[in-house]
């Protein structure tokens, strides 16, 4: 093999592996598949203390769950039965109308973690209208999310042991 011919050998094998280093370098890491991004309306939600399972939210409950590309969430529950304030002032509810509006409503947001399959793997709350769950970072072994094709099912534990599973539907 003469000399001049070994270096083009050299600087093609150069120029190649040059060309591929650019190529993958430009390349976009593969993503895995977020399977809980995008809005999902409440279909149902139960709560099951000490073994009663009865509706959470009324027998025909009102939420938003959306999860973003950006990995931040909000969820919002409310039973359409509580009523109006009477005053029509949010500031200004009886005890009794506000004790109501508490009990039956829940909002909060934050943000959450997908594992490398994209499913659900936790979530830290970052504001609620319920103050003590500000800070709270939740695993799986606190809250679940399944998702079988356009439905998605909630699974979540209280600290004292109650069961709460909300039924979801993608919104298209």
């Amino acid at each position: 093999m003469s000399k001049g011919h070994s270096m083009k050998r050299c600087l093609t094998a150069f120029l190649i592996s040059g060309a591929v280093a650019l190529f993958t370098a430009g390349a976009a890491p593969a993503q895995s598949p977020n399977k809980i991004i995008g809005t999902w309306r409440m279909v149902s939600a139960q709560i099951d203390p000490q073994g009663e399972n009865r509706p959470a939210y009324g027998p025909n409950p009102h939420g938003w769950l959306v999860f973003t590309e950006e990995l931040t969430f909000i969820e919002v529950l409310t039973d359409p039965r509580v009523p109006k304030f009477a005053s029509d002032v949010r500031g200004r509810g009886t005890d009794e109308e506000n004790r109501a509006a508490v009990a039956g409503s829940i909002g909060f947001f934050g943000r959450y973690t997908v594992d490398a399959d994209g499913e659900f793997s936790g979530n830290r709350v970052e504001g609620s209208t319920f103050p003590n769950w500000v800070g709270h970072a939740r695993t799986r072994e606190q809250l679940r999310m399944i998702v079988d094709g356009d439905q998605m099912t909630e699974y979540f534990r209280r600290p004292e042991g109650t069961e709460i599973r909300i039924v979801w539907e993608r919104v298209k």
